[in-house]
């Protein structure tokens, strides 16, 4: 197992046991609904806004490992940013989750995100990695509900 593995599937197993920002925001300024009929993941995003700032962010539902921890390392990484560096870091994650499997990327412009690289060894669980980003992409457009399928 090489090292980026060890701490992908660490790092997994830590966010999916200890979900960070799980739970639900009462009078959420924005909130979207993803699903993911394939796997039969299911999800709410919420978010507080002051401005262009995510203020607050949380979700809740229920999911695989690799869903939940993805929805979890998320919102740690969004609180107190702007909308443009929140649709910045979705640009990089996805990009980073359908490249292919010999494409390089900086792990320290990444940071926490580049645990998803061994993602792109499982194609059928890029759709677990990425419904939260879809989700808070749908709710900071004003759409209620996504799909990955």
């Amino acid at each position: 197992m090489t090292e980026i593995q060890a701490l992908y599937q660490q790092v997994i197993l830590d966010h999916n046991k200890n979900p960070h920002n799980f739970g639900t925001i009462e009078h959420a300024d924005c909130s979207a609904e993803g699903l993911n009929p394939l796997c039969g993941d299911h999800i709410n995003v919420y978010l507080n806004l002051e401005g262009d700032i995510i203020t607050d962010i949380r979700f809740n539902g229920s999911g695989c490992a690799i869903s939940k921890s993805s929805a979890s390392i998320m919102t740690t990484l969004l609180k107190g940013k702007t909308i443009a560096e929140a649709e910045e870091l979705f640009g990089k994650f996805h990009d980073l989750v359908t490249a292919e499997m010999d494409d390089q990327f900086d792990t320290d412009e990444l940071g926490k995100l580049a645990v998803f690289a061994g993602i792109r060894e499982f194609p059928a669980r890029v759709k677990c990695a990425s419904l939260a980003w879809h989700t808070l992409k749908s709710a900071l457009e004003g759409k209620q509900i996504t799909s990955t399928e």
